[in-house]
This record gives structure tokens, sequence and C-alpha cells, in this order.
């Protein structure tokens, strides 16, 4: 993991797409009156015709980019992951979903690392939307690297599809040259004393935390969950059978996301106790975003704290 190589996985985003536009015509994006905060902005600069900003419309936001995916268009739709998920969920589930029509929601600013911009606009339930809904592949990109991969993946497949991204900077953790696939985690270390399943923005943090485990004589590993759904069954149970501790970790209420998804794998499979960190049933806060990590204790001085018990 390369601490000095932060970048933030919405900026990732804007990069990738202005590198897809040039390579694939059938390529669009389009904007809720946020296109400077979402990145999409790069975009538009490069390609004013195939840009469009609906304003604060969301629900037309999704409608529209249905129409364009039905017309044989790519549309990638951007706005903040509250907006996205919340206010258009019914144009998400019945106009995209439904039909399985071929758009993919980029969705930024999610959770509590959101920070200053407070309860309001800090969404903590989206991955459970989103997973919930037949059809949805749901992403949760963990750096620089993954979150370019993702977006050039998602481009190729035919489906609708859910990027969660982040507004923090987060550290770099993978090489240029590392291969990711749909729907199969990345195991990174192969200790036997626990399992951390994390997603998105705390996969750095159990990173660290595998690190001063390490020099504690507690050997643990970390699986990077980037795919929500579908979800790697095989890994969980494999993990499960093999360390003495499973911990799910998620910037995302611990109902409905990757703690739940883990669970449900394991009720089914191998039963066993899994502790899900994460934010447990409330609303945020408003704060800076490495404050309100360890109010809501997903920290990787949490993450150490819990296997240390």
């Amino acid at each position: 993991m390369n601490i000095e190589k932060m970048k933030a996985t919405r900026v990732s985003y804007g990069e990738k797409i202005c590198e897809l536009g040039n390579l694939n015509s059938k390529i669009v994006v389009l904007d809720a009156d946020l296109s400077e905060a979402t990145k999409t902005n790069m975009f538009a600069k490069k390609f004013k015709d195939r840009f469009f900003d609906l304003g604060i419309a969301e629900q037309d936001l999704m409608g529209t980019a249905a129409g364009l995916a039905a017309c044989g268009k790519i549309p990638f739709v951007s706005t903040f992951a509250v907006f996205a998920a919340g206010r258009a969920y019914d144009q998400i589930r019945t106009s995209i979903c439904y039909p399985k029509l071929n758009v993919k929601i980029c969705a930024t600013h999610a959770g509590i690392t959101v920070g200053e911009d407070g309860a309001t606009h800090q969404m903590l339930e989206d991955i459970g939307m989103m997973r919930a809904l037949p059809n949805m592949i749901v992403i949760s990109p963990s750096d620089d690297i993954q979150s370019k991969w993702a977006i050039e993946e998602i481009s190729k497949i035919d489906s609708p599809v859910y990027v969660r991204l982040v507004r923090t900077a987060t550290p770099q953790i993978y090489e240029e040259n590392q291969k990711f696939e749909i729907g199969k985690a990345v195991q990174i270390g192969d200790g036997k004393d626990a399992t951390v399943f994390a997603t998105g923005i705390t996969v750095s943090e159990a990173l660290k935390a595998r690190e001063i485990l390490d020099a504690k004589g507690i050997n643990i590993r970390v699986i990077d969950v980037h795919t929500i759904k579908p979800i790697d069954k095989e890994m969980i149970i494999k993990c499960a059978k093999e360390t003495k501790k499973i911990i799910t970790i998620e910037d995302h209420s611990i109902i409905g996301g990757l703690g739940t998804a883990v669970c449900e794998i394991l009720c089914d499979e191998y039963p066993m106790k899994v502790t899900r960190m994460g934010i447990k049933d409330t609303f945020g806060k408003s704060g800076k975003a490495d404050e309100l990590m360890k109010y809501f204790k997903i920290t990787s001085n949490d993450i150490v704290e819990e296997i240390c018990k």
C-alpha cells in the first residue's frame, strides 16, 4: 500500500471515463448539477456533445439515461450517492433494472466520509438498496487502480451497474498490472487468526490493521470485496473454514451492506459468528472524515482492538 499516492476514487472515475470516451463514441455522460464534484466535468470539457446536465432533477436523470440506453448508447450517470440511490430509487428500479437497461450509475460522495456535509448527505444505505434490485451489479472499489479497472470493465458489459465512489482520497493499494474480475474478491495475506472482509475506503484501514497485528504476532488476511453483487461466495466460505474469526468492515450501515451479505452466505453454507463493523443503525454526523471514522469505529485501530479481544 502506497500512502504517498493518494487519490479519491471519484477522481479516478473522471479520468477513466475521459479515456473511454476517446475509444467508444457510444459512451455518454449525464450529471445532475454536480459535475465539478463528481468529476464528470472532465468528460464535459472534452465531449460537449455527449455530456448532459439535467440540473437538480435526479428522477429525470435516471429516466433520460434509460432512454439513451434503449437507443443503444452507454450512459454513465453521476450524482451524489444520496441523490442517486435515494431520490431516484423508483426510476432505477422501474426504468433501469426491470427492463435490464445498460445504465452505469457511478455515485460519488458515499458514506460518512462525505464529512462536513452532514447526515443528510451521508448515504449509508445505498449498498443495501442497490444489491436488493434484480439485474443490478454493485461495485465498491478501494483505490485508484481498482476504480479505473471497474469503470473500464463495466463499459464492456450489458447490464445495470451501481459503482460506489467516495469523496476523500485513499492510498494506492494495487500495482498497475493487478488483475481483477467482477464477482471475485481479492485475498491479501493468508493469516489463520482472522479474516477481515472490507470494501471501498475501509480496505486500506484493514491493511493498516494487518501490519499492526503482524507486529503483535497475530496473522490475519484481508479480503477486498470490490464486488458486493454478485458476491464471491466461494471466498467467503473458504475463509470461514480456514480462519478463527470473521470480521466485516464498511463505511455503510451494518444493515443491508457487506456485513449482511457475508452473513447471508455463511448462514446458508457454514454458520459461524461474524462481527460486523460499520454504522450501527444511525444517521451520520457533520465532521471531518477522519474524525467521523474514529467516532463510528471503522479505523485500523478499531479493527485491531476487535481482533485482540
